[in-house]
């Protein structure tokens, strides 16, 4: 993605019209017309800076909400993902939403699935890897636990799971329990 010449408010301005229209209509019927409008922008501006609607939606996905697992180091692998629980369970249901309307759309469409991956996906898998690396050196997870395997499995599922079983969001409360109960003892710690 080239740099911007938007001022950071001029960009957070576009990146809430993206979000808005997303939620409003789905990332399918979601055009660049429409969030030029929205945004009083040029559509070639917008070509421009983002090459497209994938790389768009993904750069406003990224914006609207801080790295999950960033800068999180509370000295313990139970205080880090209870720190975690709290950081996505602030966004649970705005991000479960607006996952779902996206998520549906990577299936079918590469670019977008890419652009995820690149921008959002890979570096949350990355500071998430760190978190649980640190829990190795420091001795309370052994660093062959096949559990690790499954670490962001886990912490994403649950997210996605409670909204299709119970139809309530991960909020940070259901993901403490959840860590305490199902996370935490597969990699053999305990509370």
């Amino acid at each position: 993605m080239r740099r911007t010449r938007l001022s950071d408010e001029r960009e957070a301005e576009l990146y809430r019209a993206v979000i808005e229209l997303v939620l409003e209509v789905g990332y399918e019927a979601m055009t660049m017309d429409a969030v030029a409008a929205r945004s009083r922008s040029s559509k070639a501006t917008l070509y421009r800076q983002w090459e497209g609607k994938p790389k768009l939606v993904a750069a406003a996905m990224r914006h609207s909400r801080a790295p999950v697992a960033e800068d999180i180091d509370t000295g313990s692998l139970r205080g880090d993902l209870h720190e975690l629980a709290r950081t996505i369970g602030e966004g649970a249901e705005h991000d479960t939403v607006f996952m779902s309307a996206v998520g549906h759309a990577a299936h079918s469409n590469p670019d977008l699935a890419l652009a995820l991956r690149e921008m959002l996906i890979d570096p949350e898998l990355a500071r998430l890897s760190v978190l649980l690396g640190r829990a190795v050196a420091r001795g309370e997870v052994r660093d062959d636990a096949p559990a690790a395997e499954f670490f962001a499995h886990t912490l994403v599922g649950a997210m996605m799971a409670r909204k299709v079983l119970e139809d309530s969001f991960a909020d940070a409360d259901f993901l403490i329990r959840y860590i305490d109960a199902v996370v935490l003892p597969a990699f053999g710690v305990t509370s």
